[in-house]
């Protein structure tokens, strides 16, 4: 019989099994791994094959509990990104969007939307200085607009109600691809 052979790639796999059995580490790994894969473009829709939304009447609050109709984003360029913070995928990828966020802030309109208290929001955005507005739902059933099956799930949508973007898992929202789109938008 021969002894089994320990190899560098085997060790290795057995320890961030291990890592990731552990749960302080595994949320660490996990994200590690999605900014890995978010560092691709999401790809842009078809013209013929883009959804159009047709309701916007659906009720948000802020951060502060504010009110806010998304009826007020119609007719704008508008970034709608579903997302929570214990979510590997959101948290790898929301540094890009707080870059996309800082460039574009005054031009088009940011949606970010999650389902979690308040507080944990406004802690988590404090947290990793974040500046972007996070809105909870007041209505759950109006946002089925979107038809969210797992978050992150992102929006861009043109001022025609097009989706141009529609992004299932992690991306880099402040790609080369995205700023062009975007752009081009604005010059419409």
């Amino acid at each position: 019989m021969t002894k089994p052979k320990i190899s560098l790639n085997n060790t290795l796999f057995v320890a961030i099994l291990v890592l990731m059995i552990i749960p302080t580490t595994r949320q660490f790994i996990q994200i590690q791994v999605h900014r890995g894969l978010a560092l691709l473009s999401p790809s842009i829709e078809k013209p013929n094959n883009r959804k159009i939304i047709t309701n916007y009447n659906w009720q948000l609050q802020n951060s502060t509990g504010q009110p806010f109709n998304f009826r007020q984003a119609e007719n704008k360029i508008v970034l709608v990104s579903f997302w929570a913070t214990w979510c590997p995928p959101c948290i790898a990828e929301l540094p890009s969007m707080q870059q996309l966020y800082e460039t574009y802030k005054d031009k088009i309109e940011f949606v970010f939307i999650s389902n979690e208290k308040i507080e944990t929001i406004n802690a988590f955005m404090a947290k990793n200085n974040y500046s972007f507005k996070v809105y909870t739902p007041l209505e759950k059933s109006s946002i089925n607009t979107f038809e969210i099956n797992s978050i992150p799930r992102t929006f861009l949508i043109n001022q025609k109600g097009e989706v141009v973007i529609d992004k299932n898992g992690a991306a880099n929202w402040n790609s080369e691809t995205v700023n062009k789109i975007i752009n081009g938008l604005l010059e419409l």
